[in-house]
């Protein structure tokens, strides 16, 4: 112990350096996470003192939540299996095609691509509400109408045929954000030698430039970009609630996994529930970056 502190008090300028990382670190994240956990094994209401339940919540969740087992996975299991690859190869193809343009026109259409995920809340009332709008002046419906390829307008926000759907295509257009500035950088840093060693190699198209040399030299971004791919994923939510104005969606249909939590933590005030999915979600978030990690890893490290 003694040792330990005397190297401490060594390297103790070090440790000042560290310390508001450190802070911020275990106050904001350390903390919250432990708290969680510890609030997922008990019946919380936000009035009384916690109660200890043990693992019954989380075999309620699995067993008797019947929303949860019939709406909120199916849903988000649809969601994340469009949204998030889907969203990532694009990602990586807009990135590839921008990174092909001029330096100026480079700018403006990686800005054009990013903007959409710092407006996605008012583009989702100005853009897609009234796109999508279940009336004659929704644009949906005014150009269906118009082409007679419907008779009377269709209620897209409020019907749990198309609800999901439409929140997938919103989560696809607004996903182009920091993993796609990442992915864009990855590209603009290769170095360009590698391509005409390429050539000389036996390279003898884009394609295969893109698969034998841009993607294995930005690996590290590829990883940054589809971690955070996944974090945009399972975080979405209120989507639908915004989309129909109605809490839950209709028929829940647009109730994913951070719909769910906020139904239990902020409108039935069952929060040691709502922890116990937080902390579901918090695993599977932990799995698919270590999954991700492990396939974008360089081989040295491997």
């Amino acid at each position: 112990m003694n040792f330990l502190l005397k190297e401490m008090w060594k390297y103790r300028l070090s440790y000042l350096f560290i310390l508001p990382f450190m802070a911020m670190f275990i106050v904001f994240i350390l903390i919250p996470v432990i708290s969680g956990v510890l609030l997922s094994f008990t019946y919380f209401n936000a009035f009384d003192f916690p109660s200890w339940r043990g693992w019954l919540n989380y075999q309620n969740l699995f067993s008797q939540d019947i929303i949860f087992l019939q709406h909120v996975l199916p849903n988000s299991f649809k969601f994340a299996v469009f949204v998030g690859p889907v969203g990532y190869i694009l990602a990586f193809l807009l990135a590839w095609l921008i990174a092909q343009l001029p330096n100026t026109m480079r700018t403006w259409y990686a800005l054009a691509m990013y903007a959409p995920s710092l407006s996605a809340g008012i583009a989702m009332t100005v853009v897609w509400t009234v796109m999508f709008t279940g009336d004659r002046s929704g644009y949906i419906n005014s150009f269906l109408l118009k082409w007679g390829i419907i008779e009377q307008p269709v209620l897209f926000l409020l019907d749990k045929d198309f609800l999901l759907n439409i929140m997938i295509i919103v989560s696809i257009w607004s996903s182009m954000g920091i993993g796609f500035l990442a992915i864009l950088a990855g590209i603009l840093n290769v170095d360009r030698q590698l391509y005409e060693a390429g050539r000389i190699d036996g390279i003898s198209n884009r394609l295969q430039e893109v698969w034998y040399i841009t993607i294995p030299m930005m690996k590290p971004q590829m990883m940054f970009a589809a971690i955070m791919a996944i974090v945009h994923t399972i975080k979405s939510g209120g989507i639908g609630v915004q989309l129909s104005g109605s809490n839950p969606t209709p028929n829940y249909a647009g109730q994913l996994l951070i719909d769910h939590i906020n139904d239990y933590g902020f409108i039935r005030f069952e929060l040691g529930y709502a922890s116990a999915i937080s902390i579901v979600v918090l695993l599977m978030c932990y799995v698919l970056s270590k999954f991700f990690g492990y396939l974008f890893a360089p081989k040295e490290d491997e």
